[in-house]
């Protein structure tokens, strides 16, 4: 069999395009973290205190201003990954070394390409989430902004899927608002979590020679690095479980709401209607309009899921140490957050186009829907709660002239239809959008500094 010569060895080609997978491929979204992750790995052993120096100062810059270009490439798209360089670290080595010579060849010096996919993949990660963080507020913002305008539009209140009480637009719209701000707190607790540094690990086991861990992870803006070197790789798998963990709970709130927007969208309810462009039409029924984007939406959220299992899947039986298996999780996790993000973005534009038909929500209460309002109003004068129940139960006729815009008036306590804090919406909202500005400033300019050029680099021809 025909073989090829690599970085790291002759292979056999057949192994060597099994081995390498999709990561030829998938690897192009890390070239840019990869090359701020070796920036800071070489400033780290520019100042390592040994004699010789491993690495000048003068050689340091010049490495970095190398990868500042490979990131120029990359954004241009004419940055390519090779097969015969199997990931993207060797790739970038390779570029530095046809360029740097004899110096590309030291910038692996203390390092493993076990933490360096491990950084890779937190830097990634860390983007990621605040990318899905601002998805997930826009979209919040919209629902918010949605059950305000419809703030006192009557809708019915069901369990079971049956009628129960009086409820309202703004009740529906901002529960589904609350729930995704819920799975912001949770998507912040990936981050944190996320927000450490392997780098400096090596192939778990740490290295003879003095590196400074705590300054690469200040250079590259991680909270702290990880401590236990063992871990800092054992933690690969793990987090992008926790990650995608977060993830899927952002879908479990998008599935319901696209549940429930295919639901009231029915002729049977027509309670709203949706956006003819986020429509699409039958090849044979000319009438059609299927809410195509809400099915996928609902069929998505078991894809996350199924990607967040499959990483765990992967893990659970892992021994301690480095195993290959974990390159299959890169997959998975890259097409999870692709996916959630995705979703997030369709429904938000989706949501602020929804028109509400005021008169089909009114007609869709039946006199039974005022049954328990109407039993609470007894015991508020005087009769005890169980036989108010009883006789509304008997006398269910009594509630066939109650205004439904009257019902949901009486419900002015917190959180009730008329008891909604907008201002609350608001600031939950703004608190998530202030995390993603504090967050990028820090890692801008921490990039910034490490690079000597502004970052986010502008792409240059």
């Amino acid at each position: 069999m025909a073989k090829k010569k690599t970085t790291v060895g002759t292979i056999n080609t057949e192994t060597l395009a099994f081995t390498a997978g999709r990561d030829v491929e998938l690897d192009q979204a890390l070239v840019e973290v990869d090359c701020i992750g070796t920036a800071a790995h070489v400033a780290m052993l520019s100042k390592m205190p040994v004699k010789p120096a491993l690495i000048t100062a003068t050689e340091r810059q010049q490495v970095v201003e190398g990868l500042v270009e490979i990131i120029n490439l990359a954004r241009q798209g004419k940055f390519n990954i090779k097969l015969a360089d199997q990931d993207v670290h060797l790739a970038v080595e390779r570029a530095l070394t046809k360029k740097l010579g004899d110096l590309g060849k030291k910038i692996h010096t203390c390092r493993s390409r076990n933490d360096q996919v491990a950084v890779d993949l937190r830097l990634y990660a860390k983007e990621q989430i605040l990318h899905t963080l601002e998805e997930a507020a826009e979209l919040a913002a919209a629902l918010a902004a949605f059950g305000k305008k419809h703030e006192k539009v009557p809708m019915v209140g069901r369990t079971h899927m049956q009628p129960g009480m009086p409820s309202s637009v703004g009740l529906w719209a901002t529960a589904h608002a609350e729930s995704l701000l819920d799975d912001c707190v949770g998507l912040l607790n990936a981050y944190e979590m996320n927000d450490q540094c392997p780098l400096g690990s090596a192939a778990s086991y740490g290295v003879p020679l003095p590196i400074d861990r705590q300054l690469v992870s200040d250079l590259l803006g991680f909270a702290y690095p990880t401590h236990n070197v063992l871990y800092a790789n054992n933690g690969r798998g793990k987090m992008e479980s926790i990650v995608l963990g977060a993830m899927a709970q952002a879908m479990l709130t998008l599935s319901r709401l696209a549940q429930d927007f295919m639901l009231f969208t029915m002729p049977e309810f027509d309670y709203f209607q949706l956006p003819a462009e986020f429509c699409t039409g039958s090849s044979i029924m000319p009438q059609k309009q299927n809410p195509d984007v809400c099915e996928l939406v609902r069929a998505k959220a078991s894809r996350v899921k199924a990607a967040e299992l499959g990483i765990y899947d992967l893990v659970k039986g892992s021994p301690t140490g480095y195993n290959r298996d974990l390159q299959e999780a890169k997959e998975l996790f890259m097409e999870g957050i692709a996916t959630t993000r995705a979703c997030l973005r369709i429904l938000a534009p989706m949501v602020k186009a929804t028109q509400v038909n005021r008169q089909k929500l009114i007609d869709g209460f039946s006199p039974d829907v005022f049954a328990t309002d109407r039993a609470l109003e007894l015991v508020g004068e005087g009769m005890p709660f169980r036989d108010a129940y009883h006789h509304v139960k008997e006398n269910l006729q009594e509630m066939e002239s109650i205004d439904p815009a009257e019902a949901i008036r009486l419900k002015t306590h917190l959180g009730a239809p008329m008891g909604l804090d907008w201002d609350y919406f608001k600031f939950r909202t703004q608190a998530v959008r202030q995390v993603i500005r504090e967050e990028r400033k820090t890692f801008n300019k921490a990039v910034s500094k490490l690079l000597g050029v502004k970052y986010p680099l502008q792409n240059r021809s």
